[in-house]
């Protein structure tokens, strides 16, 4: 067998590899999408199953979560509104403190990044009560900004976008001090640009962390108007009853935003986890 021969079967190879861990991955996922077709005696009487049984599958779960069950809007916009304000602000607080951390010289800047690597090992868990009286003390509870704003610097995204910056030259930064641009117009005109893929892949991180986060929601917001969608469609399975059908259906349809927020930023994404995790 030639050089070619084994560079073409390694590939085929790879390919069947990487196609067999897709179907792992989605395996779950098609699994739910047939259970949220069916009523909801089938699912008790089944199950989870992966029959198709199409006499008894239908569309009325999600009929009835469009019309019927308005608290899902609500719950739907609570989480999106969450997301959008938790992402923009983690992205930029945190690229900041990171291209600050990479590219200034500065007394205590060593220890500021041990910090940050310190505050990461932290279990969330242990900072709960503490953040929790901040809340208080700060009127914050069952509002949107109370689930926000205590995460909205992450140790994680601060570390990577140091990592990430500096791979950067900083000729880039002395062009632009040259050129009479101020220090934040460094920053935004210059630095921010060249940063694209790291702030493509945080973007994503950033929104699937928000838009999964349970915990600290579920101690914040009080009210079933506040609820985000994961604490509302846990609401839904109480000692009283149990809509499985509508919580499938729900779960399906909140996998979509990230589903479609993946497939915009999914170049940003890969180039952004390359270049940090090799460069710095």
């Amino acid at each position: 067998m030639n050089a070619t021969s084994r560079i073409w079967t390694l590939r085929v190879v790879l390919v069947a590899i990487f196609i067999f861990m897709a179907f792992l991955a989605l395996f779950p996922f098609y699994a739910l999408l047939l259970a949220s077709l069916k009523p909801p005696t089938e699912l008790l009487r089944y199950g989870l199953n992966l029959r198709l049984e199409f006499s008894v599958m239908n569309l009325d779960n999600y009929l009835y979560l469009f019309t019927t069950g308005k608290i899902y809007f609500t719950w739907f916009f609570n989480s999106v509104i969450i997301t959008v304000l938790n992402t923009a602000l983690t992205l930029v607080t945190c690229s900041m403190v990171g291209y600050g951390l990479a590219k200034y010289q500065f007394k205590g800047r060593t220890a500021v990044f041990v910090l940050v690597l310190f505050v990461m090992m932290v279990p969330v868990e242990i900072i709960m009560l503490p953040l929790y009286k901040m809340a208080v003390a700060f009127r914050m509870l069952n509002t949107y900004w109370g689930v926000v704003i205590p995460f909205a610097v992450s140790p994680f995204i601060v570390f990577f976008f140091r990592q990430f910056a500096v791979s950067i030259p900083k000729d880039y930064m002395d062009a632009g001090r040259i050129d009479g641009c101020t220090e934040y117009g460094i920053f935004f005109r210059i630095m921010v640009p060249l940063m694209a893929p790291a702030f493509g892949a945080m973007a994503i991180l950033a929104s699937l962390n928000s838009w999964n986060s349970f915990i600290w929601p579920l101690i914040v917001l009080r009210t079933n108007e506040k609820f985000t969608l994961p604490i509302g469609l846990s609401s839904l399975l109480t000692p009283y009853g149990n809509n499985y059908n509508i919580l499938l259906s729900g779960s399906i349809v909140s996998v979509l935003p990230l589903l479609i927020l993946f497939v915009m930023f999914q170049r940003y994404f890969i180039s952004g986890l390359t270049v940090g995790g090799l460069k710095g």
